[in-house]
């Protein structure tokens, strides 16, 4: 199968290309010219499945260049029970008689993007093979907190690879950033930015697009390659968990197959949200697809007017994976409901660099709004629904997650919708254990890794190993730049 990019539908690549470029040098994003339908057989036989047998029947509908024995390999590998703590993998788990929770960070650095970053890795290596490629890739990273340990994690080691994350400095939870700049392994870096996420995404971007820069480390024998979700190698692994769990509510009894479920997504750069959106193209019963975002409500704005404006105030939340007001995934869904306009969506993107807005035509507002919800979450509300989950349900859930449970309980009551729902948790509540004490009722300890005792001794369940052993690891990393000294900051990490 071929990929084109959003902003050329004349270019295109195979699969392994497509990956080891990650970016479009137009600045456009790879995205498959079909999207294979699963069929009610297809979906027959992945219910009875293992996710890893799902992951790799699923891949192989896109990435036709790789032999079903890789693809199958590489599942049992990148999913395999000393990497993630959960058999089911991506268990789906009952909070009450039609709503559904589905747990996405049982893996080594306890947040969703693990699902995708154990498996890019190993895309990507063997992609540099299928292409011929003997240039060491130098993977770009820019996170608002689980990108970066997760990419940094998958990516440790790995022959013909090196690795630099860039995150806010003052925009991910002190966990996170532990997790970061104590990250082992011979071919990593971390740096970070002095401003939001968004600088430190605008700034990767601008790297990958600098003709110049790009020839030089061609010289000295690299070439660019991102493991941020604008990789259709992130995208994809991401596309299996929600048909791994409908299947399992099928397989379970809970629904039938073929009837429909609604998914609500918390979503900062559209990437996860995009990923159940392919899913539905692929045949899966998806009812509405409901984009949870917290105070920095660019999205919901969106979806509700059809004009997508970051022009607005940036808020740092207990949410900081979501404290995001550039969704570059949302360029995929647009050129999707556009019919492949890469003419207009050009247009739309030239204006957002230029303007810090567009406005979507009436008919791919129609289209957006006949499918998805947009609903935003305030602080107070993020604090409430943690501690209404956990005296309710006896369930802990991290903000991210909150934000979810939180607009999936406004979308109901405003539309009167009980289709059975599942809400998506990204990562532990371990990782936010001052947000998620506070929120229900204690005081947090002061050093941020005794607040994983404190929450573990309160609750009774046990926090993530992994997690649990950050105390004592020596930090590394203690590098910061402005975003204009990106470049440097590259150049430097390839000396």
């Amino acid at each position: 199968m071929d990929y084109l990019s959003t902003r050329d539908k004349t270019l295109r690549l195979s699969a392994a290309e497509a990956i080891t470029m990650g970016l479009s040098r137009d600045g456009g994003l790879f995205t498959p010219v079909s999207f294979p339908n699963l069929g009610t057989l297809g979906m027959e036989a992945l219910c009875g499945m293992s996710y890893q047998q799902r992951s790799a029947y699923v891949i192989g509908k896109f990435l036709e260049d790789f032999r079903p024995e890789e693809l199958g390999y590489y599942a049992l590998n990148a999913y395999s029970p000393d990497k993630f703590d959960h058999p089911a993998v991506a268990p789906v788990r009952k909070v009450d008689r039609n709503t559904w929770c589905l747990e996405l960070w049982h893996g080594p650095t306890s947040a969703f993007k693990d699902m995708a970053l154990q498996m890019l890795p190993l895309l990507l290596s063997a992609s540099l093979k299928k292409t011929g490629e003997e240039k060491t890739a130098c993977i770009l990273v820019a996170t608002s907190g689980d990108t970066g340990k997760a990419a940094l994690e998958g990516f440790k080691d790995i022959e013909q690879t090196k690795i630099l994350v860039f995150y806010p400095e003052n925009g991910v939870s002190e966990i996170q950033k532990l997790q970061m700049v104590t990250q082992e392994g011979r071919n990593v870096g971390v740096c970070a930015v002095q401003g939001n996420f968004d600088d430190a995404q605008s700034g990767v971007k601008r790297i990958f697009s600098d003709p110049d820069l790009r020839q030089s480390l061609a010289e000295r024998g690299y070439f660019l390659s991102s493991a941020n979700s604008i990789n259709w190698g992130r995208i994809l692994p991401q596309v299996v968990y929600y048909i791994s769990a409908y299947c399992d509510l099928v397989r379970s009894g809970e629904i039938r197959l073929g009837q429909k479920v609604n998914y609500c997504v918390p979503t900062g750069n559209f990437g996860n949200i995009l990923s159940c959106y392919y899913a539905r193209k692929m045949g899966v019963p998806v009812g509405k697809l409901i984009c949870a975002s917290n105070r920095n409500d660019v999205l919901t704005d969106f979806i509700r007017t059809g004009v997508y404006d970051r022009n607005r105030p940036f808020h740092t939340t207990m949410s900081p994976s979501m404290d995001i007001l550039i969704s570059s995934n949302l360029e995929r869904l647009l050129f999707d409901l556009s019919e492949w306009n890469d003419g207009l969506i050009r247009e739309y993107m030239t204006q957002l660099g230029q303007t810090g807005r567009y406005v979507i035509s009436h008919e791919i507002r129609e289209r957006l709004q006949m499918m998805f919800y947009g609903g935003y979450c305030s602080e107070e509300d993020t604090a409430a629904a943690i501690a209404g989950m956990y005296k309710k349900h006896g369930y802990l859930i991290d903000p991210h997650t909150a934000v979810a449970a939180k607009v999936l309980a406004d979308y109901r009551r405003e539309s009167r919708d009980e289709t059975p729902s599942i809400f998506v948790s990204t990562a532990s509540p371990y990782k936010f254990c001052d947000s998620v004490l506070a929120a229900i009722g204690e005081t947090p300890a002061e050093d941020s890794l005794d607040r994983i005792g404190q929450l573990q001794d309160l609750s009774g369940v046990p926090a993530p190993a992994r997690l649990a052993e950050l105390r004592g690891k020596a930090v590394r990393f203690t590098d910061v730049t402005e975003k204009a000294g990106m470049d440097a900051a590259v150049q430097a990490f390839l000396q």
